[in-house]
């Protein structure tokens, strides 16, 4: 039933209201300019957010090659015993 009045309701509306300007055909108009800007726009927040999320992963991998280079570079964490050193002495 509802599948059915959607149909007659969109039967009924004339072509012209369900054409964006671009699709009808006027896409000199000052909506199609708007709606240009628009896409424009979401596509630079876009871009923008996917950068920083790129950005934040680089960031971490050089954080992470850091602490593993520190890490490699201290002194080693076990004694000459070769048992683990607790406070600095064996």
């Amino acid at each position: 039933m509802r599948i059915t009045v959607t149909t007659l309701l969109l039967l009924g509306v004339p072509g012209t209201l369900l054409a964006c300007p671009v699709c009808f055909g006027q896409n000199d108009s000052p909506l199609a300019a708007a709606m240009n800007l628009g896409i424009f726009a979401m596509l630079v927040v876009t871009v923008g957010v996917l950068v920083a999320f790129a950005s934040f992963f680089i960031h971490l991998i050089k954080r992470a090659r850091l602490a593993e280079s520190d890490w490699a570079g201290s002194a080693n964490p076990q004694g000459e015993s070769g048992r683990f050193v607790h406070g600095g002495t064996v």
